[in-house]
């Protein structure tokens, strides 16, 4: 049963980020997958984990997986490009149930090395690897598999199923397609306009574009709860996609994923995609646990206090109440608090 549900968890990895998985696969179409994928072997020495975390027991019924939406068109997946799009996918191997956490790209964090900057940067200064790093070190994870792609990936996914339905407002139809205009010419392609609010069908191309808008209320907080909200509205679309459908997504996405995870695993998967399911979603720091701050990086996020943030997260992914965190995020969370202090914006 636990080997079973590993390689349930494997497909939901990739297909939480790019709606290619939980699909049940013949040798043939899968050698043919396979090929474009960039594979990254991610070894537990390369990365940064607590060993109090590593010996938790209340994190042992979880898998939890970095998905990453790079700040790239068809550029590099696996280093010199930062991380657009940040989320901590956590499933429970019991239940099946995953929650998404999105950690904003802005927020001013240990970048795994003990260097301090916007978070975000960590995937372009030392790729994969060090962005779950960033991750592990500063919210006491253990986080070992990621899934990347870029901008062009997902929308070639999302035209494949066939497009997801978003309820567009009147103040992002007003940015929609000028992203729309400026992302066609980046990626030599045309675009179809949005041309009223409400509930509706959208390309990949549009799809992609609701994700970046960030000039709305909210700003750049606002902009994760969006790209959270695709997420969820890939799965849904994906779970009514007849094989053919599905396969055919599996071998134009593979092409722009980067990922530690074999896909030889998928093969294990038969017909499980509609017992998949979101409970939970959100992003940290939150509202009431976050302040900004005019630093060398430029505008940042900072953590009121990071122990509180973690302990928080541990929360919501975990059930777990009162989390007490590691000496070495203590440690961190002091390291901001100094570094940053003078900055503040009152």
């Amino acid at each position: 049963m636990r080997k079973r549900l590993k390689f349930i968890i494997i497909g939901i990895e990739l297909f939480v980020l790019v709606a290619v998985a939980g699909i049940m696969l013949n040798v043939v179409h899968l050698t043919s997958a396979t090929e474009g994928v960039t594979k990254v072997e991610v070894d537990e020495e390369d990365i940064q984990i607590q060993e109090e975390v590593k010996e938790s027991v209340e994190m042992k019924g979880y898998r939890n997986i970095a998905l990453f939406g790079l700040d790239s068109t068809v550029g590099e997946l696996t280093k010199n490009t930062r991380s657009d799009t940040i989320i901590i996918a956590s499933v429970n191997l019991d239940t099946g149930e995953i929650k998404l956490m999105s950690v904003y790209r802005d927020t001013y964090l240990n970048l795994g090395d003990d260097t301090y900057s916007k978070c975000n940067a960590a995937y372009a200064k030392g790729g994969p690897q060090q962005a779950i790093s960033m991750l592990n070190a500063n919210f006491d994870l253990d986080i070992q598999d990621f899934v990347a792609i870029g901008f062009q990936g997902l929308k070639e996914v999302i035209d494949t199923l066939g497009g997801i339905y978003i309820e567009v407002d009147e103040d992002e139809l007003k940015y929609i397609n000028s992203y729309q205009l400026t992302m066609a010419e980046d990626l030599g392609c045309s675009y179809t306009e949005v041309t009223e609010a409400g509930y509706q069908l959208l390309d990949g191309l549009q799809s992609v574009v609701y994700c970046r808008i960030r000039y709305t209320s909210g700003s750049d907080f606002t902009r994760t709860a969006r790209q959270r909200e695709v997420l969820m509205a890939i799965l849904e679309v994906a779970q009514q996609q007849d094989l053919a459908t599905l396969t055919k997504a599996i071998n134009v996405g593979a092409q722009y994923i980067a990922t530690s995870v074999d896909l030889e695993d998928m093969v294990e998967l038969a017909g499980q995609i509609a017992d998949y399911y979101i409970t939970d979603e959100g992003g940290v720091p939150t509202s009431d646990q976050r302040v900004f701050a005019d630093l060398s990086c430029g505008d940042s996020i900072v953590t009121t206090d990071l122990t509180v943030t973690a302990s928080y997260l541990h929360q919501v992914l975990f059930d777990q109440e009162d989390y007490e965190v590691s000496e070495n995020l203590q440690a961190i969370s002091g390291t901001i608090s100094e570094n940053t202090a003078p900055y503040i914006r009152k």
